[in-house]
Formats: structure tokens, C-alpha cells, sequence
């Protein structure tokens, strides 16, 4: 059974001549960069280029890296290396971008070097390299533009940057302050993509629940009324649409308590991905992250009384400097008592450029592999206990991907790469992206497998 749908764009439209200049794309990083590759593909798209499927056939290749910790650039600087071998003619762009000399230092020979989202000077340098030969009137692009994942799922971006400046993230350095896009902007987005088909809508960005912020909560117009640039307004009306509708990156802030009672309605998913990042004060001090989590369970407890269904997932960050034992075990207790349904757990590792460099304490890292196997252990327990809970139990699934085998699904509490699976093992008449009732016969730790 494939776990992952093959890259690649999703399109009805002809195909462009055969002598159109080719473009192949590496993305790297995060769903918030592979929407930033998806509208560079989209432009490129509409001014006649082709997009190469491999190094050999393109004229030119660009490299959208990552640039969040140490690993991610040393993966995108590999990334780079191996376009420049298999083709020569290779354009970086996106977070790594910003430290343009470091690239150029290893890797003198690309092209050109952009930073994120800026997306005219990626395409200026592709033009510079291999010039446009089209009509605009003759190739044209689906109105949704060209994607990245599986057609019957998009992420939809709300806002760039970020206003927070916790201690190990360097985001507000390389996407800069937070930016909103207009209400009204994003609903039109949200309509033309469901209108092409789209069942599963991802609202993404740095920090989903401040979107509008910056705009003082604007209004912007939307069918025939005026719509709020803020997080509950967005959700009410991307509830109105023909879609499951899944967030991302939402910061626990009061006002998201407000739209708890839409996933109690079903207008959205009853699914928040919250990252809390830890559980002890100091330790939450230290990373400059809200820290009140006694509030934090309560507010959890209220929310499942408002929503039984809610399905809350996060990321945490262990053997961050000056983290101790006792920390470490009250981040334990915390997990225990949270019962979060999906969890994932990161080692703490230094980035260029981050304040938390200069707090003492370092931990070892047989320390931090020690605590991470505890910490997994711990949640594999809990998300066990929750699944088995599971069987037996009728519920909605939306169908990822079908082969000779059966149907690899998800469930309204499982977001795409990320999270969980339902197998529907043998069922072969279904297709990607419809939506199906089924009944829960078995489960481990980490999936569901189910039957028609």
C-alpha cells in the first residue's frame, strides 16, 4: 500500500507546445513553502513554461529549501548540490535563501539566489535564464492554479511571517512580521479550489489564530457582504463551503475557544493543531512560549465538554537548554494527563541566529535521545488507548489513495503526511477523494484499519 501520492501538477488544461522551455522544481520544508512552490509553478505555468518531472529534460532547475534548524539547511544545501550535478543550471529560493553567501560560498555556481515568498524574482531569474515562448491568450492555467498535492486536497495559506519571537525559531528573521491576506482574498481562493474538485481545505500559516491581526481586522468583501479579517470569521465562512476544513498552527490564544462550538456543528473538522512545545514554566520561560499549562488542561477539558469529538494534536521540543529531570518529568505527567491524539517530538538542535543559543544548560545528546524514546513511549500509550476506543465505531473517512491491495484513507482526525491512516484493506471500488462511512474493526498505535 503507497503511504504518499506521487508529486507532481494537477491539471485539465492542454498541454504546452513541446518547444515551451522546461522548469523542474525541488520543494523542501514545510506545507507553508510548498504553497509558495505552488504559486511560482502557477505563474510559470501561465506564461507557456513546462515543468520537468526529472533533472535530464529541464532547462533549468529550482531548489525551494528550508532553512528552520541546522539539518533542514544542510539538506537543502545537498539538495542544491545534487541539482548542480545531475543539471548545471540550478535558481535557490525560499528560507535558506537569506543566507545567500553561505550558498554561494559551497555552492558557487547556481544562478541565482531569493529569499521566501518572493516570487517576481524567482521568476525574473528564470526568465533571465530561459525566456518565455508563449501566448498569454492561448496558455492558460486552471483558475485554482497548479498544485503540489493530490487534487482532492490543497493547503490554503492565510498569512506569511509571524509576530512571535520564541527563542529557537528564527521565522520572523527569514519570513519577516506577520502579514494577513484580506478576507476576502482567501475565501475567493477557498472557492475556486473546491470548485475544482478540492474535498479537504488545510489553513495553514506561521500563526493560524492571529491572522488579521495586523489588518486591525479589517473588513474585505466576500459574495454580497463584508467579512472580517479575523480567525473565527475565516472559519465560519470556510464553513459554508462544500469541504472538510482542518487547522493548522493555532496558537492557544482565548479567542480560539470561539470556535470550538463550529466543530461541535460540524462546519469545520474537530481537529486542532496546537504547538505547545512543552509543559514546565521554566522551561516554557526560556522559550519565550505562553506558560500556563494547568489553564491549558482546563481549557482542553472545556473544550472536549463543548466538542467530545475534538482531536487535538502538537508538537514538543525535548532536551531544550537548561530542561532538567524534574522539567522533563512533568512534561511526561502533562502528556498523560492531556491525552492528545497526535504528537510529535523534535530534539532540540541550535539554529544559526536563534536566541536560545546563548542559554546555558546545554543537554547531552545521549540525553536528549533518552528523554525523546521516553516521551514517544509515553504518547504511544495514550494514542493506543484512544484509537482502541475506535473500533467498532462508524466514522467518516475521505479516501487518499487506492491500489490493488485497498484504500489508504484518513479520518476527520488525521491530516494528510502527518498524522494516522485508515486501511480499508481489499477494498478496491472505491476512488482518491471520495468520502466514505465505514466501521472500525482493529487498531494499534498509531492507525485505524476499517471496513465498508
Amino acid at each position: 500500500m503507497h503511504t504518499k501520492s506521487p508529486p507532481g501538477e494537477q491539471t485539465t488544461t492542454k498541454s504546452p507546445r513541446s518547444d515551451a522551455p522546461r522548469v523542474g522544481f525541488v520543494s523542501l520544508g514545510c506545507p507553508k513553502a510548498l504553497v509558495d512552490s505552488e504559486r511560482i509553478l502557477t505563474r510559470l505555468r501561465a506564461e507557456g513554461y513546462q515543468i520537468s518531472p526529472d533533472y535530464d529534460g529541464a532547462d533549468v532547475v529550482v531548489v525551494n529549501t528550508c532553512g528552520f534548524i541546522n539539518s533542514a539547511k544542510q539538506e537543502s544545501l545537498d539538495a542544491i548540490g545534487e541539482a548542480l550535478t545531475e543539471n548545471g543550471r540550478v535558481i535557490v529560493t525560499g528560507c535558506l535563501g537569506v543566507e545567500e553567501e553561505r550558498i554561494r560560498r559551497e555552492h558557487p555556481n547556481v544562478l541565482a539566489v531569493t529569499g521566501p515568498h518572493q516570487y517576481e524574482a524567482v521568476v525574473s531569474a528564470i526568465h533571465d535564464v530561459v525566456p518565455p515562448q508563449h501566448d498569454p491568450f492561448v496558455d492558460l492555467v486552471p483558475p485554482e492554479g497548479l498544485r503540489l498535492t493530490p487534487r482532492h486536497y490543497a493547503y490554503l495559506k492565510i498569512s506569511e511571517g509571524c509576530n512571535n519571537r520564541c527563542s529557537f525559531c528564527i521565522i520572523p528573521s527569514l519570513r519577516g512580521d506577520l502579514m494577513s491576506r484580506p478576507a476576502g482574498d482567501v475565501l475567493r481562493e477557498a472557492e475556486r479550489l473546491v470548485d475544482a474538485g478540492v474535498k479537504e481545505l488545510l489553513v495553514i500559516s506561521q500563526d493560524t489564530s492571529a491572522y488579521g491581526v495586523d489588518l486591525k481586522y479589517a473588513e474585505s468583501t466576500w459574495q454580497d457582504r463584508q467579512v472580517r479579517t479575523r480567525f473565527f470569521d475565516l472559519c465560519r465562512e470556510l464553513g459554508e463551503l462544500d469541504a472538510w476544513v482542518r487547522l493548522h498552527y493555532v496558537y492557544p490564544y482565548p479567542h480560539v475557544d470561539e470556535v470550538i462550538p463550529l466543530m461541535a456543528e460540524g462546519r469545520i473538522l474537530p481537529y486542532l493543531d496546537i504547538p505547545f512545545q512543552h509543559a514546565s514554566p521554566s522551561v516554557l520561560k526560556a522559550m519565550r512560549r505562553p506558560a500556563h499549562q494547568e489553564k491549558t488542561l482546563d481549557r482542553i477539558a472545556s473544550w472536549r465538554r463543548i466538542c467530545p469529538e475534538l482531536a487535538l494534536r502538537s508538537t514538543f521540543i525535548v532536551g531544550f537548554p537548561g530542561e532538567t529531570d524534574e522539567d522533563f518529568e512533568l512534561l511526561l505527567e502533562w502528556l498523560t494527563e492531556a491525552r492528545l491524539n497526535r504528537v510529535g517530538c523534535f530534539r532540540y538542535e541550535p539554529v544559526d541566529g536563534a536566541a536560545a543559543n546563548a542559554i546555558p544548560g546545554a543537554v547531552a545528546d545521549e540525553v536528549k535521545d533518552e528523554r525523546w524514546h521516553r516521551f514517544m513511549a509515553c504518547q504511544q500509550e495514550v494514542s493506543r488507548e484512544l484509537l482502541h476506543e475506535k473500533v467498532g465505531r462508524s466514522i467518516d473517512v475521505i479516501v487518499d489513495e487506492v491500489d490493488d491491495e485497498g484504500a489508504l484513507c484518513r479520518s476527520k482526525w488525521d491530516a494528510p503526511e502527518i498524522d494516522g491512516s485508515v486501511f480499508l484493506n481489499g477494498e478496491t471500488g472505491v476512488a482518491a477523494g471520495e468520502l466514505h462511512k465505514v466501521r472500525v474493526v482493529h487498531a494499534d498505535e498509531y492507525d485505524l484499519w476499517a471496513e465498508r
